[in-house]
């Protein structure tokens, strides 16, 4: 064995060791957040469509007490006024602009929420968007020990392809080892 296939064999031991580590780490946290906070403390909205945005006006009024935090929807005056409309106080609204796709948007606001001490949140985007959107912040949120409760909206699109959710999850898993998502890499430009 020559030096270059020890040496790649070594990388690639180190890699899947690591996936393992991180795979047995994220159901325990994940486990002691819903233990610690079994009620989400934050709503979190994912962009794509001013709908997502209008769905979450209406549930943010049975849950007066929580921070709405939308990520990357609508342009932010519009957002505010879909809010406003449905009688929620703007303070309550958190409208971050950051994130580029759906992996990003998870990524992005990570570190906000440890450092307000948010350990679960309810989670709300479309049906056909809900599987790779739970995938991702399984990794994400779940390696910062943050967990989630998903709250689908109803839609006639079909779900998205597996590939995009094993795409995302690769990405997520790069974020954690680099804190790189590969955003920037030649893609289509709609991910959401």
């Amino acid at each position: 064995m020559n030096f270059f296939t020890a040496r790649r064999r070594f990388i690639v031991t180190m890699i899947v060791g690591f996936l393992i580590s991180i795979n047995s780490i994220i159901p325990v946290r994940i486990a002691i957040s819903r233990a610690q906070t079994p009620l989400p403390q934050a709503i979190l909205t994912l962009g794509g469509g001013h709908l997502r945005e209008v769905f979450t006006a209406k549930f943010a009024l049975t849950h007066p007490e929580l921070p709405i935090w939308i990520s990357t929807g609508s342009k932010e005056m519009r957002a505010r006024t879909i809010f406003q409309k449905e009688g929620v106080d703007n303070r309550r609204v958190y409208i971050d602009r950051r994130a580029t796709d759906t992996v990003t948007n998870f990524t992005t606001l990570v570190n906000d929420f440890k450092k307000q001490n948010i350990q679960h949140i309810y989670l709300i985007t479309d049906d056909f968007h809900l599987p790779r959107a739970k995938a991702i912040a399984w990794v994400v949120l779940g390696s910062k020990g943050i967990t989630y409760t998903p709250v689908s909206i109803a839609t006639d699109r079909l779900p998205e392809p597996k590939f995009k959710i094993f795409r995302d999850v690769v990405r997520s898993f790069l974020w954690i080892l680099t804190k790189h998502t590969g955003a920037t890499l030649d893609r289509p430009k709609s991910d959401y």
